[in-house]
C-alpha cells in the first residue's frame, strides 16, 4: 500500500484488517509480507522486487484508485491479487466489495430528519475510489432531499487533515450546521477542534463519521458513525486470495452493506446556525 508509513498507524481501520489478514492466513500456514510504501512509484517498485525475488504467492490491494495502474502492473508480473472494492479499471481478479453509497445517504437522511439543510463533507482523496465514492453518495442524498450542493473539503484520512479541513468549513459566511466525515478519524479531529472553539456538540454543529472505530463510542458526545468492519474485510479478502491460489474461480464477494449508528454527536439543528 501507498501510504506514508507515519500515518498508517494513526488509522484504526488498518490494525484490525491486518489482523483479519493474518488471522486468516495463519489457519492455513501462509505468512503474511505487509509493505509501506511513501509514494505510488514506490510501490510499484515494491512489487516489481518480490515478484523478482519470488517473495510472495498474492497481493491484497488497499486504496483502489480511480485510475489505478497496479491491476495492469500485477497482471503483467502474473501475481495473483485480491481487491478491496472494484477499480474502474478492467481487472481480472476478485474483489471484495461493500457499497458506501447506503450508509453515506442514511447519514444525510439521519441529519435532514434532524432539520438540517446546510450539511458539508470533509472527504478523502477523491483520486481513491472510496474517497470519491463516499463524495458522491453525499452529494445524490443531498440532491434527492432537495438540498442545494453543500460544502465539500477534500482532505486526506488523517486527523490532521480532518482539522484543517473543518477549520475552512467553520471559516465559511453560511458555515453548515453537520460535518459528514468520510472516516471516523477526521471526524475526531473535528469534533475536537469545533469544541475547542467553544461551538457545543452537536447543539451548535452535528457530526457524523465512518469506520465505526472503537474509539468512536467512547468520545464526548460519542460518534454517530457507519461501520466500516475492518476484520471482516481482511479476513474475506484473505479467503478469497487462498480460494484464488487454490484455483478456485475468481468472483466478487459482496459484504452487507452498513446502517448508520446514531450517537450523541448528532441533533437537532441549532435555532441560530450562525452563533
Amino acid at each position: 500500500m501507498a501510504r506514508d508509513p507515519r500515518l498508517l498507524g494513526t488509522d484504526p481501520f488498518f490494525p484490525a484488517f491486518i489482523a483479519g489478514i493474518e488471522t486468516t492466513l495463519v489457519e492455513h500456514e501462509y505468512v503474511l509480507v505487509l509493505t509501506v510504501a511513501a509514494s505510488a512509484d514506490a510501490e510499484e517498485l515494491g512489487y516489481r522486487k518480490l515478484a523478482a525475488d519470488s517473495r510472495v504467492d498474492g497481493v491484497i490491494l488497499t486504496d483502489m484508485r480511480v485510475d489505478d495502474s497496479r491491476i495492469a502492473l500485477l497482471t503483467s508480473l502474473k501475481i495473483p491479487a485480491v481487491t478491496l472494492n472494484r477499480p474502474e479499471t478492467t481487472s481480472p481478479f476478485p474483489a471484495v466489495c461493500m457499497d458506501d453509497t447506503e450508509g453515506i445517504a442514511a447519514a444525510v437522511e439521519h441529519l435532514v430528519s434532524l432539520g438540517h439543510t446546510r450539511i458539508g463533507h470533509v472527504g478523502g482523496p477523491q483520486s481513491y475510489i472510496h474517497g470519491r465514492s463516499r463524495r458522491l453518495a453525499w452529494q445524490n442524498a443531498m440532491a434527492k432531499a432537495g438540498l442545494g450542493a453543500g460544502s465539500f473539503i477534500e482532505a486526506d484520512f488523517t486527523a490532521a487533515g480532518g482539522l484543517a479541513a473543518t477549520a475552512e468549513l467553520l471559516r465559511s459566511a453560511q458555515r453548515p450546521t453537520a460535518i459528514i466525515y468520510a472516516n471516523d478519524l477526521m471526524a475526531t479531529a473535528g469534533q475536537s477542534y469545533a469544541q475547542s472553539l467553544g461551538l457545543a456538540v452537536p447543539d451548535d454543529l452535528s457530526i457524523t463519521g465512518y469506520d465505526d472505530t472503537e474509539l468512536a463510542r467512547y468520545l464526548n458526545p460519542p460518534l454517530t458513525t457507519v461501520p466500516a468492519d475492518p476484520l471482516l474485510w481482511g479476513r474475506v479478502a484473505a479467503q478469497q486470495l487462498l480460494s484464488l491460489l487454490g484455483g478456485a474461480p475468481a468472483e466478487d464477494v459482496y459484504l452487507p452493506s452498513p446502517k448508520l449508528v446514531v450517537r450523541a454527536s448528532t441533533g437537532p439543528v441549532p435555532s441560530m446556525p450562525n452563533k
